[in-house]
């Protein structure tokens, strides 16, 4: 084998992830901006690659091998930090759940799953949900034809939220507890909805529910984030300033360690169950090697968590995942320090992005009116 090429090769993998890493940091809500935050892990494991690779070369190295390999370094580092959180290595944000008497345990088995409106495959998700029986079960990309196969499980669900859409924004909420004045709303795009419901669990206690499924930034869908970003702030900051003890969950269209989805969680206090634990990486079923998360749940400090895993296929281009928390107040305050904490400058800047995500989503919902409008 030629070192020579390998040396070189090696040069260019290490400029490429320090370019896209650098290129992730222009503050610019583009989607070919903002879509390097979605591969960290993948950028990550390049970057290593080429890091372990440039070392074994060390003896042939100059000047410019040198300021590259220090470049390499600093935004190697930087994917790590944004990461590592979600793995074993890094400080649990949720506690596990404590073992209590029968009688005393209040637990909550959500599952979110987005369906992918042309998948025919609907038993599946049917069969999944009977075998797993979660208390919530909040589907997205759902249509007619979807609520149809889905009146299969409706006997174990009393109460439930139908918005059967056939532009990919679809969204069903199926539960066991006790759905108190559930809500559609149209947050940023008047086509695209989220729902907002109060929820009682097991013991009586009640709390918030928010189901959200923004649109993504993509050359297909979204120029820019900005919607997808304006909507997410715009809850957290309601559930903040009401103080209230609440779940949100569903398809956010961005990842955990995005700039956005990181200024949320200090915006609203909320807490994700996935930090010093593991990778739940719900999206693309075909391509192991490019997958990572795009369902969350976030939720306050009352809650401590029994389980969060990746459910199977059910033919869909997401995972469903299920989450199982448990309820014990007594834990808040001690998880309460475990937040992230808002300043001054997230606020300015989440109140800046909801206004700039309300002028963004007025002239898209005008665009796709006007679009709906030529087709029909």
């Amino acid at each position: 084998m030629d070192l020579s090429l390998l040396y070189y090769s090696l040069q260019w993998l290490a400029g490429f992830i320090a370019f896209v890493t650098i290129w992730g940091w222009v503050p610019l809500d583009n989607w070919w901006v903002r879509g390097v935050e979605f591969p960290r892990i993948q950028i990550m494991v390049l970057g290593i690659i080429a890091w372990i690779g440039m070392i074994m070369f060390f003896s042939e190295w100059q000047l410019g091998q040198w300021l590259l390999f220090i470049v390499l370094s600093i935004t190697l580092a930087f994917q790590l930090r944004m990461v590592l959180p979600y793995t074993k290595l890094w400080k649990k944000e949720v506690q596990k759940a404590k073992d209590k008497p029968e009688g005393q345990v209040h637990q909550l088995k959500i599952m979110v799953s987005n369906v992918l409106t042309p998948n025919d495959e609907t038993q599946k998700l049917v069969d999944l949900v009977k075998h797993r029986q979660p208390d919530i079960l909040i589907t997205l990309e759902t249509d007619k034809k979807w609520e149809k196969a889905l009146q299969q499980i409706e006997s174990d669900y009393p109460y439930t939220v139908k918005v059967p859409l056939d532009n990919l924004y679809g969204m069903h909420l199926y539960s066991k507890l006790e759905l108190i004045d559930p809500e559609v709303k149209y947050l940023i795009i008047d086509d695209i909805p989220s729902i907002h419901t109060q929820l009682r669990l097991q013991g009586g206690r009640v709390i918030w529910l928010y189901c959200l499924h923004p649109m993504p930034p993509s050359p297909t869908e979204a120029d820019k984030s900005t919607t997808r970003d304006a909507e997410l702030l715009m809850v957290g900051k309601h559930i903040k300033e009401n103080e209230q003890t609440a779940i949100l969950a569903g398809d956010l269209n961005d990842v955990a360690w995005s700039k956005t989805t990181r200024r949320f969680q200090r915006i609203s206090g909320l807490l994700d169950p996935r930090i010093g634990r593991h990778f739940i990486n719900t999206f693309h079923v075909k391509y192991p090697f490019l997958r990572w998360a795009l369902d969350h749940i976030f939720h306050s400090a009352c809650f401590t968590v029994v389980d969060i895993r990746r459910m199977p296929s059910i033919g869909s281009d997401h995972f469903p995942v299920m989450t199982i928390l448990q309820y014990e107040p007594e834990e808040t305050s001690k998880q309460e320090g475990n937040a992230p904490t808002a300043e001054a400058e997230d606020v300015a800047e989440a109140d800046s992005k909801i206004e700039e995500g309300k002028k963004e989503g007025k002239k898209m919902s005008d665009e796709r009116k006007e679009a709906q409008g030529s087709f029909s």
